[in-house]
C-alpha cells in the first residue's frame, strides 16, 4: 500500500525501484514484491516495464477494501509523528478534543499520542521526506481508524487526491 501511495504521487517521471527503496526505506526486493503483488490485485500494470498504478483501482480498493485489509492497532502513549485527523490536511477540517492525537510512533516525532502503527515501519521516516506521501497516508490512517466523521471526510479527500 505505501509503494502503491508513493507510485500514485508519480505522474511523470516513475523512479525505479532503488530510487523507491531509498525513499520509502525499504529493499530494493520489497519494493519489487510490492509491484508484482499490485499488479496480480490488478491495483497497477506495467508499461515498458515500469508500475503504473489504476488510480480507479486504488481509489475503490482505500475507499472500500483496505481498512480491513490492513487493520488499524493501536499502542500505548508514545511520541511520534502525528497521523489521522491530527496531520495535514485533516488537521486544518477537524478540531482535536483533549484526548491525545494518534501517532506513528517515531523517536524522531514532535507529538505525544496513542501509538497508531503504521502499514510499514519505515513510513514515519518516509512521510517527513515527502509532504504529499505524508497526506495521503495521514488520510488513509482517516479511514482506517478514524471515527465515521474522519471516515468520510478523509474520503472525499482521498477521492480528490486520486482522481483520475
Amino acid at each position: 500500500m505505501v509503494v502503491l501511495l508513493r507510485l500514485s504521487l508519480a505522474k511523470d517521471e516513475v523512479p525505479g525501484y532503488a530510487a523507491l527503496a531509498a525513499e520509502l526505506g525499504m529493499t530494493a526486493s520489497e519494493i519489487h514484491a510490492a509491484v508484482e503483488r499490485a499488479v496480480a490485485a490488478q491495483l497497477a500494470r506495467k508499461e515498458n516495464g515500469k508500475p503504473v498504478v489504476i488510480l480507479a483501482a486504488l481509489r475503490s480498493f482505500l475507499l472500500h477494501g483496505a481498512r480491513y485489509a490492513f487493520p488499524a492497532t493501536h499502542g500505548s502513549l508514545s511520541r511520534g509523528v502525528p497521523t489521522g485527523y491530527a496531520a495535514p490536511p485533516l488537521k486544518e477540517l477537524i478540531l482535536a478534543g483533549n484526548d491525545p492525537v494518534p501517532v506513528w510512533p517515531s523517536k524522531d516525532g514532535t507529538a505525544r499520542g496513542i501509538a497508531l502503527h503504521p502499514l510499514y515501519p519505515s513510513v514515519p521516516q518516509a512521510a517527513t521526506r515527502n509532504p504529499e506521501l505524508y497526506e495521503l497516508l495521514a488520510l488513509f490512517d482517516g479511514v482506517r481508524a478514524g471515527s465515521a466523521r474522519e471516515r468520510a471526510l478523509a474520503s472525499e479527500l482521498l477521492e480528490k487526491k486520486l482522481a483520475a
